[in-house]
């Protein structure tokens, strides 16, 4: 973030020489931000804040979130989705599933993970230490795996795969919320992807782990596929442990790493992104007006529709990929190894899209270049019908491409969706919300590779195809919308809005205020 010159500060709410005069609750206008209440102290404090003091606490922030949320993202995929290696190791077999309950198996998942994604938002706003709230559910999420390594039959395995949806479900619009806590928006969609690649890495490591692990097959008289849940699980739990110890909190809470200039930087800098004094009147209470106000927001409608997209093909790739590359001529070691490639590119895209996202502050081509990669792959492997053996080459690197395009999107698209959200209530249930509607794409992309329809797959193929090219028509209208909003707004006049709307009136508007300007 580059510093702020003093005369981009400006009180809007009354023509004044300095900007040290203050009155109260007088709107200051930082960049995009509509502050109440921003004490004149603070405002020269932040504005003086060097650009090389403002990296320098950034990059104490990088160190200690960004690796610790990616470490838990990439734990938190492969229990979700190493259910499609222990499947080429017997799984199915033994638990005598037919291929409908493996399909429902798959989906089961997500029904309480969709649900309880915004009541799970809307509670960690409740906890003083976000790490407590997040450690107690990836603990409860590794015991569950765990269990899922004893399971004995399709109802056991059932209720498994429904707990650990239970407890995923707040992870990851959590993490998302927190990163929005601690950085400004510019910066949003590099730190999101950074833990955000960990979510194709799970593909690679599962089949890594999956291959060494299945090596115990017969150890302790359980069966190979049963020591991926165990180990995986336990590792889980340890993680989720030291979630309480090592997960950061908040500015205030951090005196231990941060310098009493970089906590007041900080807590400023969140102060002026939620709208000031506003926010902090309000965030002790949940407020239904940001619920309705999120659920009456087309755009984000738009939003989610692009994640729901994205959800489908990565899940639908993640639990069918090993079977895939099985098809391709590859025995079941080999075939869990080949799958690590694709993913590798896949995290590569996930962070070069987002720095570029980030740099250039522009979300639209970040996200529509690569729908437009999934819609060329999968139209690619389609073209094959099938015989994936005689054709290895082109049909894994169509693979590869599928994979590039699918991982960058989440992270761009997230961060659009918080950045045009306002203020930071509204903003924590619209990002779970967004999520939530977006991983709907989890359920259709557990039934779109049919057993019955193996090797060609057109369906789940031709579905991955359709969900490409029009999340790519979507962004694009998304982009419109904003550019629309904007310049609607911009006919307005100012002085005509602050006459009809009192200060508190405009922040309490949020996104909907008529000087809210929306970010491509």
């Amino acid at each position: 973030m580059t510093a702020i010159e003093k005369n981009e500060i400006s009180y809007v709410d009354e023509k004044s020489e300095s900007v040290y005069d203050t009155k109260a609750h007088q709107i200051v206008q930082i960049d995009n931000f509509q502050v109440l209440g921003l004490h004149p102290d603070d405002a020269e404090f932040y504005t003086n804040y060097s650009e090389k003091k403002r990296r320098k606490v950034i990059r104490k922030v990088d160190v200690r979130l960004v690796p610790m949320l990616a470490v838990l993202y990439l734990i938190s995929h492969i229990d979700r989705a190493n259910i499609g290696n222990a499947k080429i190791e017997g799984m199915v077999t033994d638990l005598k599933l037919s291929n409908i309950e493996w399909n429902v198996v798959l989906s089961v998942f997500f029904v309480p993970y969709i649900l309880l994604e915004v009541p799970s938002n809307m509670l960690l706003k409740k906890f003083k230490r976000p790490s407590v709230y997040l450690g107690i559910l990836i603990v409860a999420w590794g015991i569950i795996m765990t269990c899922m390594g004893v399971v004995k039959d399709f109802a056991s395995l059932l209720a498994t795969r429904i707990l650990l949806g239970v407890f995923e479900a707040g992870f990851f619009p959590g993490a998302v919320y927190l990163c929005s806590y601690w950085y400004m928006p510019k910066d949003l969609a590099t730190r999101i992807s950074y833990f955000y690649c960990a979510s194709a890495l799970s593909g690679a490591f599962s089949g890594l782990l999956a291959a060494a692990i299945a090596k115990m097959d017969g150890v302790g008289g359980y069966e190979g596929w049963r020591w991926i849940f165990l180990l995986e699980g336990i590792a889980t739990v340890i993680l989720g442990v030291s979630c309480f110890f090592l997960l950061i909190d908040s500015p205030a809470l951090s005196g231990r790493w941060l310098e009493p200039d970089e906590i007041r930087f900080l807590e400023l800098q969140k102060f002026i992104k939620d709208g000031g004094k506003f926010s902090e009147e309000n965030q002790e209470k949940f407020r239904w007006n940001d619920l309705k106000m999120v659920l009456s927001n087309w755009r984000l409608y738009m939003q989610a529709y692009i994640l729901l997209c994205i959800s489908a093909c990565s899940y639908g790739t993640k639990f069918t990929l090993p079977t895939i590359t099985k098809g391709m001529g590859f025995n079941n070691t080999n075939a869990q190894l080949m799958t690590v490639p694709p993913y590798v590119c896949g995290a590569i895209s996930s962070i070069v899209f987002a720095r570029l996202s980030d740099r250039f502050y522009w979300r639209l081509p970040f996200v529509a270049i690569p729908l437009s990669l999934i819609a060329i792959g999968y139209s690619i492997i389609i073209g094959f019908q099938g015989n994936l053996r005689a054709n290895l080459g082109p049909s894994f690197f169509a693979i590869i491409l599928t994979c590039i395009g699918i991982y960058p999107v989440q992270p761009a698209g997230s961060s659009w969706a918080a950045n045009n959200l306002a203020p930071s209530s509204r903003r924590a249930i619209g990002v779970a919300f967004n999520i939530c509607i977006g991983n709907i794409g989890g359920i259709v992309g557990s039934y779109m590779y049919l057993e019955s329809e193996k090797p060609k797959y057109n369906t789940g193929f031709g579905l991955s195809l359709a969900f490409g090219a029009s999340g790519f028509i979507v962004a694009f209208l998304l982009e419109a919308s904003y550019k629309w909003g904007n310049s609607k707004k911009a006919r307005l006049d100012e002085d005509e809005i602050r006459a009809k709307y009192t200060d508190r009136e405009l922040l309490e508007m949020g996104d909907k205020s008529p000087l809210f300007k929306y970010i491509l």
